[in-house]
């Protein structure tokens, strides 16, 4: 694979600080039952990294302070870590929202049939990928049959009280462009999701997040490959907004790795360009609870473009109407 970070540094991103820390989002390892083209932590069935036992008590002891208001999980297929449910379950004790970036078709993995049950049991917001609402796209992205095994467990959601606006299960799904291009307007392409799956499948969900692919990890190097990279780099800065800036996810979230780590948001994670802070280089969950992290400088490199172009993009979706 090759590496972007040469490309993306030195960087002519505007300079940005944190706000008030608001969520927690823990990479629980790189391991996963797909391995799809855009994804930007290069996840797979081969992968062996996972966080530790030791690491989620850390998480949980984080949790108990009352230092964040949500935990956002994510990987890989984050379930596929061993204390996931352990960590979900006491996460709920201490009334913390809790997201799993969910690749829906986990939901059909062996050992994992009670899966569903257990994240509705939880109240588990769900963020669900699924890059297209025609079968074939997403298949030609993800892999054959990915898209019959998602609708499939988008259905078992649904049976669950998941999608329906009057529980308070939520279930969010997230759209990814299928090359390097910007994702056409948020609002525009929920309505063509939510007609398409009501019509053909009789799906329901709460909202779409549409996302830019970032130029970093696998689809990065598909770029560099295909001699697109200077053109998609191109194209995020020409559609930069200053007015998206405010609202970037880096500077309400801290990311933390596998190994407990932190950084400013996955992205960077994902460059190892670790979060700075209180004079230190290479922070940990265990150096967390003494950190003053209020207005510190995010580090940023070209890739952050991808945050700020068009509508922008972030882990919550679009920023902006337009």
């Amino acid at each position: 694979m090759l590496d972007t970070l040469d490309r993306l540094l030195p960087s002519s991103f505007p300079a940005i600080r944190r706000g008030r820390t608001q969520t927690l989002q823990i990479n629980l390892g790189y391991r996963c039952n797909q391995q799809c083209l855009h994804c930007h932590v290069a996840a797979g069935p081969n992968r062996s990294e996972v966080m530790s036992a030791e690491a989620i008590d850390l998480v949980i002891d984080i949790l108990g302070r009352q230092l964040f208001t949500t935990l956002d999980l994510t990987g890989g297929a984050p379930e596929l870590n061993p204390d996931f449910r352990r960590l979900v379950a006491r996460a709920a004790d201490l009334g913390v929202e809790i997201i799993d970036r969910c690749n829906l078709t986990i939901l059909d993995e062996p050992d994992q049939e009670d899966l569903a049950a257990f994240l509705a049991e939880h109240r588990v917001r769900i963020v669900a990928s699924l890059p297209c609402y025609l079968e074939d796209n997403v298949d030609r992205q993800r892999g054959k049959g990915v898209f019959a095994s998602s609708i499939d467990g988008l259905k078992k959601l649904n049976a669950l009280g998941y999608g329906n606006f009057a529980s308070p299960l939520q279930l969010d799904l997230v759209y990814n462009p299928q090359g390097p291009t910007l994702p056409p307007a948020q609002g525009g392409l929920e309505a063509d999701y939510r007609r398409v799956l009501q019509d053909r499948y009789g799906v329901r969900f709460n909202h779409l997040l549409a996302l830019a692919n970032l130029p970093i990890q696998r689809f990065g190097s598909t770029l560099l490959s295909r001699g697109e990279f200077d053109d998609y780099m191109a194209l995020l800065k020409r559609n930069h907004k200053d007015a998206n800036l405010d609202q970037v996810m880096c500077r309400s979230l801290i990311s933390v790795d596998w190994q407990g780590y932190l950084y400013d948001c996955d992205f960077n994670q994902m460059l190892g360009l670790t979060l700075e802070a209180d004079g230190k280089k290479r922070l940990h969950l265990a150096d967390l609870s003494a950190l003053s992290l209020l207005d510190n400088p995010i580090r940023v490199a070209d890739h952050c473009f991808g945050c700020t172009a068009g509508q922008g993009s972030s882990c919550g979706g679009a920023l902006s109407d337009n």
